[in-house]
């Protein structure tokens, strides 16, 4: 019998999302500045021939998003989304309130992916369906 626990990828994968979520925290308190970003989750699969990328990007926009490739093995995808209100007639500035909690997923973000060989840049092809990022 083991006196070791062995650990599942899923509980590595969460220690590394609250890893990131603690870095986040901690460099967004030490800089003083109010900007927020945030790592949108991506399932990676490879088959013979081809990468395949989905990630959770609820909200945002097409036009908010850039993929860019940083090299023929690396690509990197980034963007941001923030609050939009519309306002509504006679409203003032407390109108909208006070925030007691936020945390929907607003600010900046960007995820890097490296591949082990050279990606075709120009078979690439994206799109956003209800919210999901989908890139082969």
């Amino acid at each position: 019998m083991s006196a070791t626990r062995a650990f599942s990828g899923n509980e590595l994968s969460s220690l590394f999302h609250l890893l990131d979520d603690y870095n986040d925290h901690i460099t967004t308190k030490n800089s003083g500045l109010t900007a927020r970003s945030f790592h949108p989750r991506f399932d990676i699969r490879e088959t013979n021939d081809a990468y395949f990328l989905d990630g959770e990007l609820p909200g945002i926009e097409q036009k908010d998003i850039d993929l860019e490739f940083t090299d023929p093995h690396t690509l990197v995808v980034k963007g941001a989304t923030q609050r939009e209100y519309a306002p509504k007639e006679g409203e003032g500035p407390l109108a909208k309130g006070r925030y007691w909690s936020t945390e929907r997923s607003i600010g900046h973000f960007s995820r890097t992916f490296s591949f082990p060989v050279r990606t075709d840049q120009d078979r690439v092809k994206a799109s956003l369906k209800h919210g999901i990022l989908s890139v082969s």
